[in-house]
């Protein structure tokens, strides 16, 4: 469990947190922080009515919601947090186990490398895009010319317009 920990951002070990706490820091509701305790994903401590989260819970929750992203099911995300367990079942939960986390290794590189191809494939647009608008804008010496044609032409309209310059 210690490198499912070193993963996660330290805090003390001794370090405890309510549920408002929490759910703050991770931008979550703490309606969603009781649904993982019902799920038996994290184990606050009870104070009265109050929860009272560990720095385990903490990186607990940090480590759910960072699977969630990546796209792993609650039940997967279980399965990984409860490593421990998983050893303490022996070979016949361990080999699926390694299939189940080899398989979703495999999911991810392809995501990555379809982000990177999306990524590469949008800053080649942009930049694009980018020459595009600079072949558009004319040099210096022509945007002066332009203005010095525009203010003769004005200076020529003027006395057809009635309308003085100055």
């Amino acid at each position: 469990m210690n490198t499912i920990h070193s993963m996660v951002k330290p805090v003390a070990p001794d370090s405890e947190f309510t549920i408002r706490e929490l759910a703050h820091e991770f931008g979550v509701t703490p309606r969603t922080l009781r649904f993982y305790e019902q799920k038996g994903m994290i184990n606050p401590d009870r104070r009265g009515a109050a929860r009272i989260y560990s720095a385990a819970d903490r990186a607990r929750v940090e480590l759910i919601l960072r699977g969630k992203r990546v796209g792993f099911a609650l039940d997967e995300i279980k399965e990984i947090l409860d490593l421990e367990a998983i050893d303490r079942g022996g070979r016949e939960r361990l080999e699926p186990a390694i299939d189940r986390f080899v398989g979703r290794i495999e999911v991810l590189k392809r995501q990555r490398e379809d982000v990177e191809r999306a990524i590469a494939e949008l800053q080649a647009g942009l930049d694009w895009m980018r020459e595009r608008l600079e072949d558009r804008t004319p040099p210096d010496d022509v945007r002066r010319r332009a203005r010095a044609f525009e203010a003769l032409a004005q200076a020529r309209l003027d006395p057809w317009s009635g309308v003085s310059a100055g």
